[in-house]
Parts: C-alpha cells; sequence; structure tokens
C-alpha cells in the first residue's frame, strides 16, 4: 500500500526474485484498465468461439503465472463484480476458463497493489470485506518520498548515473545546492515525479552540472493535481512576500501584459 509513485510495482518485483519463484513467470496486471466485460477473459483465458469475437483460444493472466507470481495493480479500482469473481480463484485456487466447464488448478503467489484505503472502501461498502481479508495476510506500507527525504540523494544519484549512459553525457552531475532543495520538496507524485523532474532538467539544460534554476524551471513546468498546490514550509515567507512572489510570476506568464 502507498501512494501513486512509491514503487510499488518494484517492491513487488523485488519480492519475486528473492523468493523460490525467482525462476518462474512474474505477471503484471493494472486491474484498472480492464473492463467488466473483458475480467473473466483477460484473467482466466477463454475457449474460441466463448462469444462473437473469440476467435482463438487465449490463455489468462492467472494461468501465465502458474507456479510463479501475478501482481494485481490497483486492486482497489476492481468492480463489485469482479471482485466476487477474483475472491473465488484466491480462495479455491481454481476456475474456470470461459467457454469451458473444466475447473483448473492453479499455484500462484498473489502480490495486490494500491494507492485507496481499502479498509475506508469496506465500510463505504465499495470493496467486499472477504476480499480484503484474503489479500490482507502480510502488508507492506511505502511510505511516500517526503516521509523519507534522505532517501532523495540516493534516487538522484541513481537517476543520473542512468541518465549519463541514456543521453551519453558523461560528465553529468547535480550541485549541492539543488539537491538541497529536492529535498525540501513534498513531492506529490513521489519518486515517479522526482525522476521525471530530473530526467526533464538534463534535457533541457546544456551544462553538465544542473544546478537550483534548472531543476526550479522544470518543477514550474510539472502538472500539479488539485489539492497538491506545493506551498513554502511554515515559517519561511509572509503573506506578503508570498503575494508579491505570486505578481511577479502571473506577470512573468503573461509577459508583462497587465
Amino acid at each position: 500500500m502507498g501512494e501513486s509513485g512509491t514503487g510499488k510495482e518494484l517492491i513487488a518485483e523485488a519480492i519475486h526474485e528473492n523468493s523460490l519463484r525467482a525462476n518462474k513467470p512474474f505477471i503484471k496486471v493494472n486491474l484498472g484498465g480492464i473492463s467488466t466485460s473483458l475480467f473473466e477473459s483477460e484473467m482466466f483465458g477463454h475457449v474460441r468461439g466463448a462469444f462473437t469475437d473469440a476467435r482463438l483460444d487465449r490463455i489468462g493472466r492467472f494461468e501465465m503465472a502458474n507456479k510463479g507470481t501475478i501482481f494485481l495493480d490497483e486492486i482497489g479500482d476492481l468492480d463489485a463484480v469482479s471482485q466476487v469473481k477474483l475472491l473465488r480463484v484466491l480462495q479455491d485456487r481454481s476456475y474456470e476458463v470461459l467457454g469451458s466447464s473444466r475447473t483448473k488448478m492453479v499455484d500462484v503467489r498473489v502480490v495486490c497493489a494500491t494507492n485507496r484505503n481499502l479498509e475506508e472502501m469496506v465500510q463505504l461498502g465499495t470493496f467486499r470485506e472477504d476480499l480484503l481479508y484474503r489479500i490482507n495476510l502480510i502488508t507492506v506500507k511505502l511510505p511516500a518520498l517526503r516521509e523519507r527525504s534522505k532517501d532523495i540523494p540516493l534516487l538522484v544519484d541513481f537517476f543520473i548515473e542512468n541518465l549519463k549512459k541514456i543521453y551519453n553525457r558523461g560528465e553529468l552531475k547535480i550541485s549541492k545546492d539543488a539537491m538541497k532543495w529536492l529535498q525540501q520538496l513534498p513531492l506529490p507524485g513521489n519518486i515517479r515525479q522526482l525522476k521525471n523532474l530530473v530526467e526533464r532538467a538534463v534535457l533541457i539544460s546544456k551544462k553538465d552540472t544542473l544546478d537550483l534554476d534548472d531543476l526550479k524551471t522544470q518543477l514550474e513546468l510539472s502538472p500539479v493535481k488539485k489539492g497538491s498546490m506545493l506551498l513554502p514550509e511554515v515559517g519561511t515567507i509572509t503573506l506578503d512576500e508570498l503575494e508579491v512572489q505570486m505578481i511577479r510570476r502571473a506577470m512573468t506568464f503573461h509577459k508583462n501584459r497587465i
């Protein structure tokens, strides 16, 4: 569990790679992207002729993951009908291929991820309580990046090393001031936003050392969700100073056309 961009998928992969199933399949499924009508076909497969467009047999995701791990991302987005179908395979380790009455057994580790509060959803009646008990054997909570700011320099250094190779810029580095500034950001998009910010600064800047201005410019151009407004730290600025900055920013945006 954790906010978007905290690395839930990477943790799921790490669990798989450090387990006895490491040499078996790791199958990722984004449940938020599967419609109710296609859920059974995607997850359990179908036989030819099961429905109008079923011209060939299809292997489902659970069968692909047999003996390995299946990663069910965005499980909080699953609709009520699909939740019932998923619950059965998790309880009995069995399922039926769409269009076939034969029951298949599956041996699979299930790892789920969500950025939602499933317990609240159970209270609201939008997530099945029995499904929550089934998937909630061990919970790993990933803290937001703002709660572990000491990780930011490690992540930035890792991104810079990768970007050196990708963009053939061997002398690339980041200034100390820029790194300190990054550690103070709230970063509502977490690691994903941090990576995007650093990579964009690398692409736009022609200098080998990224400084504070390079990153600040790119942060201002970043899409920010409503309700995730970037505000200064408490006690660092007065309301009058903030108003002056906003007026200056508005003037610059409109090229001084009052």
